[in-house]
């Protein structure tokens, strides 16, 4: 069934024009450097987009990716041509990285659409980076999606609660949960999160056990692991692509490539979502236009000055808030 994929009344009503075409509606579940895996009620299809398409999305942004619903003129051979994208429920979005001709990239990616709930999964080990989970919660509190923070490998870390209270600090509403990827039974607690139809993507960095919880939870070796160095505990890019994997009871999973740069993409407005323990604070300030750096009756500074804010997370803040103000300028 197609509400197995995540369809729903929302892409239905966007179908209605292409419904006595021939055309079929189509899910994204696998993305390759020149083709497309999607599922159709007719199966699964080899799918490429039209020039057409590429011309009228007017940039990358706009291509279809991993999770986007499409509408697909079936071929033989189990083949296809792909006529339009329907709106995205969600996305998220990062700045593209690297430079063109010297100069840092001003380019939206979307890495994903139509998610539901992200699991963010940090490795307790070298990996763990307080900083790098904040800018993921600002990615996803950004796309329509809600979160999950997975603290994984607890059996290489002496003291995870420890770790676990700080990254509570920081995460809201968003549950942290320990665990140990590689004894499953520690992942059933996830299991609960899977709803026929809804998308959980993980994301992450290389190494840090996306693949491995995926196996896990579905009680099968599915996805490749690599290893991780010991050096420095940085992982190898075992998952070179997107894909969506339907789970038996219901749901679906997407893993994803780790990412080692993760420039936002956005306005600096939507870091309320994922400091929203500051913007609350930031309402008892004398000034309204107050930035928090040295301006007379701050209720920011005020609370870091009690103890009740961590110094590192307002320049954190900061950081961040320049960041997309420069994107939104360079824009």
């Amino acid at each position: 069934m197609l509400e197995d994929w995540g369809w729903s009344a929302f892409f239905t009503e966007q179908f209605k024009p292409w419904e006595k075409s021939g055309y079929l509606p189509a899910r994204v579940i696998r993305g390759e450097k020149n083709y497309f895996r999607v599922w159709t009620l007719a199966g699964e299809l080899t799918v490429r987009f039209t020039g057409k398409v590429r011309h009228q999305a007017g940039g990358r942004a706009n291509l279809p990716v991993v999770g986007d619903w499409v509408v697909v003129e079936p071929q033989p051979s189990s083949r296809g041509i792909i006529h339009a994208r329907l709106e995205r429920k969600s996305s998220f979005s990062r700045n593209l990285p690297g430079t063109r001709k010297g100069k840092e990239r001003i380019e939206q990616q979307v890495i994903a659409a139509n998610v539901d709930l992200v699991f963010i999964v940090s490795g307790l080990d070298q990996d763990f980076n307080l900083r790098r989970i904040e800018r993921y919660l600002t990615l996803v509190s950004t796309s329509g999606a809600e979160a999950v923070i997975l603290l994984n490998k607890t059996d290489l870390c002496d003291n995870p609660e420890e770790y676990k209270e700080q990254v509570e600090t920081i995460a809201g509403n968003s549950p942290v949960y320990l665990c140990m990827a590689r004894d499953a039974e520690q992942l059933d607690l996830l299991v609960r999160y899977l709803k026929p139809g809804q998308t959980i993507a993980l994301l992450g960095s290389s190494g840090v056990g996306k693949s491995t919880i995926i196996n896990g939870m579905l009680r099968e070796e599915r996805q490749k692991i690599g290893e991780v160095s010991l050096s420095d505990g940085k992982g190898r890019h075992t998952t070179t692509h997107r894909e969506l994997i339907l789970f038996p009871t219901g749901g679906i999973l997407m893993d994803n490539p780790g990412m080692r740069e993760l420039h936002l993409w956005g306005e600096a407005e939507d870091l309320a979502g994922s400091f929203a323990d500051i913007d609350t604070l930031a309402l008892n300030c004398k000034f309204r236009n107050c930035r928090h750096i040295t301006e007379p009756g701050c209720a920011v500074i005020k609370a870091i000055e009690a103890g009740e804010l961590n110094q590192e997370r307002l320049d954190s803040y900061h950081k961040l808030k320049s960041e997309l103000s420069n994107l939104r300028h360079r824009r």
